[in-house]
């Protein structure tokens, strides 16, 4: 019997924290605004507390049907949480000042790598929370690989793990969903996909456990550079 991943063609990708360095990128702005706000609050925790609840803010957006706010919308109503919660006050304007930073984002150096090589033998697709004018802008002018394609959950109105974001990627690539890896550093992702019948590889760069359920991943790797190579490019 054939290997599943012997049928697999197509690589589709999460973007933030998985291609792109979110931490990098936007703790230094964070450290700048606090300093600027003569915060003590430490740049790096909140980061993680903003990053978490931004999180809240698309499982609710997913959840309550309310009408698809968007990825940049969810990123600023987090941040207004976060400020709040730290005591920071602000001016009318700076969230979506600071929010312009996911703009500038860069990806991981293995990302850049890896990616290049991958695209030799599959065809690569972002399958991303973001909004379509964002993953756009990223995988143009900032990534710098060839994505054949860009595929945003605006498509569909929820935000990923949401089953209808991975059918919809399907759709649109028109191919069986197991001829699809999904290729993520978040292990609901690949959860997601798995559930949908794509093939998953977890990216395991921040070290974290995988979900507790029967749907695991075909491969874990600690970066990009080791998923081409167990992918024989």
């Amino acid at each position: 019997m054939d290997h599943p991943l012997q049928r697999v063609h197509t690589l589709t990708f999460d973007l933030f924290g998985t291609v792109l360095d979110l931490t990098g990128g936007i703790v230094p702005v964070v450290r700048d605004y606090l300093a600027a706000k003569n915060s003590t609050a430490d740049p790096e925790r909140f980061w993680v507390d903003w990053r978490s609840r931004q999180r809240l803010e698309q499982h609710q957006d997913t959840i309550l049907m309310l009408g698809h706010g968007g990825y940049v919308e969810a990123a600023r109503r987090a941040l207004l949480f976060t400020l709040r919660r730290y005591g920071v006050e602000f001016d009318a304007g700076e969230p979506e000042e600071i929010v312009t930073v996911f703009e500038s984002l860069q990806p991981f150096e293995d990302a850049r790598i890896g990616l290049r090589r991958l695209s030799g033998r599959y065809k690569l697709v972002a399958l991303s929370n973001g909004n379509q004018w964002l993953i756009d802008h990223l995988t143009t002018n900032n990534i710098g690989a060839p994505f054949d394609g860009c595929l945003s959950v605006e498509r569909v109105g929820r935000f990923k793990p949401h089953p209808s974001v991975y059918r919809m990627a399907a759709a649109e690539i028109a191919c069986d969903p197991g001829e699809i890896m999904m290729v993520a550093a978040h292990s609901f992702d690949i959860l997601g996909a798995r559930a949908c019948g794509f093939r998953g590889a977890f990216v395991n760069r921040y070290r974290l456990p995988y979900e507790e359920s029967k749907l695991q991943p075909d491969l874990v790797t600690d970066d990009f550079v080791q998923l081409a190579t167990a992918l024989g490019t």
